[in-house]
């Protein structure tokens, strides 16, 4: 069982996908670095940073939490080493559906309260932040975080990942995209000149990371589909300061309030994208008033990058089409076969694929434009392809064959303008435009009208294959037969 983010670790050292670096590392872009170079390897190792310059041994900084391994997002969904891409993205779709609320602990057996600093005491650079760009604005303590709120009206608690670059001994800035729930809460709070409690936390059970980084129902906690991952209601105690559940055994966690009109100079920060995101600007300020840590905390550290370098892409990827499957099919869409955003688009943003069995005309088209705008998939993504259900869509030599031989540019391409984007989309010139963006829905699906007459791609006969398939191994070659999505029968 995985209650924090020390037992995940464990797992992954027997795995030996966990490398710790004992040799003396600088916070100032040398860390980030070499976790940028470690993340161009395929399956490339979580990175525990054991000794940081200029901090004494124990304070810990830990990278490439999932880079691209699928193990330790296997392992997140408590899923077998190997588990495939699509198993993967299934397993998440129904530990999405078991929602469990948390459990509230009393705050003395909280890990993460093992040290308690407060009021004029907290000094934030006790924490080894990096900074991970040359152009960056300054350094981030939070990357891979959580954010938390409570909604005003409702009163749910949310739960965000927003970046967070420190501004003083006891003040952080947060940046948030338009549209994000804790932007929303803020901004309902503020205009009746009230002030926003929040809490963050780094370094939690990596579950949490895998709902707080998603678009869920904006009426729903993310803490529930996290105790749906886990089987169990994750343990939070209530924050001294601002009474929010914070996760009891994190690393590292505070609390601190958000005053109307208290923002400054924020940024530049290398994004998601793998560029440098909005210009310096204003961003909000948390005066922090409370700083929980335990003994040899460990800050988790989100490399924002090109792929395969950005950390969240594959985790992303496989959260974000279980999301988007699973909206399809609150919708009553029939026939879906297959979602995938692709780790490559930005971070799993920028692209969707979807395969599905037409049943219908303008089956295709509904589809296209459903995955565009539904919750999981509206924020930034550009494009939406879709394709029969015989392509595997995470498969993109075949997505790419569909495109080629069964899409018509002159009449299977639409465009949705004025759509949910982000301050941090490049193409977005002058940078201080709005955030509104635009997508491209491509039908890769045969033209349903002469689906009798379409051209018939060529297949392998299914006996033929079956008898290849049980005399792979003695015939020598070097890896299992790969799987087929169609045969001839």
């Amino acid at each position: 069982m995985i209650r924090d983010l020390r037992d995940w670790l464990a797992q992954v050292r027997e795995l030996g996908e966990l490398l710790e670096v004992t040799q003396e590392m600088d916070w100032n872009e040398e860390m980030s670095a070499l976790a940028y170079l470690v993340g161009k390897i395929k399956g490339g190792p979580a990175l525990l940073f054991e000794s940081v310059r200029g901090y004494p041994r124990g304070y810990r900084a830990l990278f490439n939490l999932f880079g691209t391994s699928k193990n330790r997002i296997a392992l997140t969904l408590g899923a077998k080493p190997g588990t495939s891409l699509r198993d993967l993205i299934l397993l998440a779709r129904d530990k999405f559906k078991q929602r469990v609320p948390p459990q509230v602990v009393p705050l003395r057996s909280a890990s993460v309260a093992q040290n308690v600093v407060s009021d004029r005491e907290i000094d934030l650079g006790l924490f080894p932040s990096p900074k991970f760009w040359p152009l960056d604005g300054g350094r981030y303590l939070g990357t891979w975080d959580l954010f938390i709120t409570r909604d005003p009206g409702d009163g749910h608690v949310n739960l965000g990942t927003y970046r967070q670059m420190v501004r003083s001994k006891n003040e952080v800035h947060v940046y948030w995209s338009p549209g994000k729930d804790a932007r929303l809460h803020a901004e309902k709070m503020w205009a009746k000149g009230e002030p926003l409690p929040v809490a963050c936390a780094y370094g939690v059970d990596p579950a949490l990371f895998t709902v707080s980084s998603q678009t869920i129902p904006k009426n729903l906690s993310e803490y529930d589909y996290a105790g749906g991952i886990r089987g169990e209601g994750i343990q939070v105690f209530e924050g001294e300061v601002t009474g929010l559940p914070i996760p009891a055994h994190a690393e590292i966690a505070l609390e601190g309030i958000m005053h109307p009109g208290n923002q400054a100079l924020e940024g530049p920060f290398g994004e998601f994208t793998g560029y440098y995101g909005r210009p310096e600007d204003n961003a909000p300020i948390i005066d922090v008033k409370r700083v929980y840590y335990r003994d040899d905390p460990i800050l988790t550290c989100a490399l924002m990058a090109d792929y395969p370098s950005c950390d969240q892409n594959d985790l992303f990827s496989v959260f974000r089409s279980a999301r988007i499957w699973d909206d399809l099919d609150a919708l009553g869409v029939p026939g879906i076969r297959g979602v995938f955003s692709h780790p490559a688009a930005a971070g799993g943003f920028g692209m969707t694929i979807v395969s599905l069995e037409q049943r219908y005309a303008g089956h295709a088209s509904e589809v296209a434009a459903l995955a565009a705008q539904c919750p999981a998939g509206a924020y930034y993504c550009k494009w939406i392809v879709v394709v029969d259900e015989d392509v595997d869509p995470a498969d993109m030599d075949q997505v790419i064959w569909a495109m080629s031989t069964r899409c018509d540019p002159s009449t299977d391409l639409d465009i949705l303008r004025n759509t949910w984007s982000t301050w941090l989309d490049p193409t977005k010139n002058p940078p201080s435009q709005r955030p509104y963006g635009s997508k491209v829905l491509i039908n890769a699906c045969k033209d349903h009208r002469y689906l009798d007459v379409f051209s018939r791609r060529t297949k392998v006969r299914k006996q033929v294959l079956d008898d290849l398939r049980a005399r792979w191994k003695s015939l020598g070659l070097p890896s299992d037969p790969p799987e087929l999505l169609t045969w001839e029968e």
